[in-house]
């Protein structure tokens, strides 16, 4: 009994809060299934984490288990880059090879990563710090993980949080902005797709060409995009679809479960309900907003140089984030909404994998220029 009145006395406000925003991620996860697998285990493990001297974490001389998951996976960025064996094994590169000039759109969606950097310096955050946030623009978990705990930021939690919490929040924060930025015209352009084989040489050969030239100009990359690119060679090489499966079901699925509920290790109140959080959640979003923008904006410009014949929906642009194949979808449902003769999913999944490649290219980039 004197336990758990102890537990009662030790309970604050602060953690009823924190109950709250874990029974919101739960909400979202079950009733809107946004991103179950990932904001339901955050969610739960938010609760969790925030009971009055919960055993679950570290408590004076007794170690919790999710501090001995996030040591093991997450502080040595192990379960980012075995995510992204799965996530490489799960991506068809066949839309982006058919058109290799959507690329493109999926760099210049990483306009609001930089952007970010700079601006989360004008608030007072060290560079480190600026450019840990920054990434949070890409939609990219993994990625913001990475590039946090490389720079060791003081922050790595609230940016973890923010990161998955928007990609699961593409479907509600995308459709405005895009529409903001494009006219009803505009969002009824169709583009011709012509479909055409790309051949097994040319699958097998991409990830390998990628992973070497990524590597020779942003050496900082290579673990982030070799990962990603040898789950892919898993799924294109033809002679190991087991392993292929297993990376896109099994490793996905349990790496997905640990990454979620050990995330939440760094949600505990009294780290998570300061000022400098709730500043990080506004830069996340401004950085998620400008690089849908830039996607966007980029295309509305390059079309001012095409014939009307070959101009592009600029919606597309959108998809330059990292958050496959969320963005792809909800860009393709925008599009036959408002017209539902146009059928934009091969285009937009092709910026949206090449947008894949540009957020992890720019994570690289951000620790090469800082690093030295």
């Amino acid at each position: 009994m004197e336990a758990i009145f102890g537990n009662l006395l030790d309970m604050n406000f602060n953690l009823v809060i924190m109950w709250v925003i874990g029974a919101v991620l739960i909400f979202l996860a079950i009733k809107k299934d946004m991103e179950p697998s990932l904001l339901l285990p955050m969610g739960f493990g938010a609760i969790l984490v925030n009971l009055p001297n919960s055993g679950a974490i570290t408590q004076g001389e007794e170690i919790g288990v999710l501090n001995v998951l996030y040591d093991a996976g997450i502080a040595n960025e192990l379960f980012p880059l075995l995510l992204f064996i799965g996530i490489g094994a799960m991506i068809d590169f066949g839309p982006l090879l058919q058109s290799p000039y959507l690329l493109i759109f999926g760099a210049a969606a990483q306009f609001g990563i930089f952007v970010t950097v700079s601006l989360a310096c004008l608030f007072g955050f060290d560079l480190k710090d600026a450019a840990s946030i920054g990434i949070i623009g890409a939609a990219d978990g993994p990625t913001a993980i990475f590039v946090s705990q490389y720079f060791g930021s003081n922050y790595t939690g609230a940016i973890m949080v923010a990161a998955y919490s928007y990609m699961a929040l593409v479907p509600i924060i995308q459709p405005p902005v895009v529409k903001l930025l494009t006219t009803k015209k505009e969002r009824t352009t169709h583009m011709k797709y012509a479909a055409s084989t790309v051949s097994k040489e040319t699958r097998i050969l991409f990830p390998i060409l990628v992973t070497l030239i990524a590597g020779l100009i942003v050496p900082r990359s290579v673990a982030l995009v070799g990962f990603l690119m040898f789950g892919n060679l898993l799924r294109e090489c033809g002679v190991l679809d087991s392993l292929s499966r297993t990376a896109q079901d099994v490793l996905a699925n349990i790496i997905t479960i640990f990454l979620g509920i050990t995330i939440a290790s760094q949600m505990q109140a009294d780290k998570f309900l300061n000022p400098e959080t709730l500043l990080i959640l506004a830069l996340g979003l401004f950085a998620f907003i400008f690089d849908t923008f830039g996607g966007v904006v980029f295309a509305k410009i390059i079309n001012i140089f095409l014939p009307k014949e070959r101009k592009i929906n600029p919606m597309i642009g959108a998809c330059g984030i990292s958050a496959f194949p969320m963005s792809s979808r909800v860009i393709s449902k925008m599009a036959l909404k408002e017209d539902n003769s146009n059928y934009l999913l091969m285009q937009a999944a092709g910026v949206n994998v090449g947008g894949q490649i540009a957020s992890v290219i720019a994570g690289g980039m951000i620790i090469n220029l800082i690093a030295h």
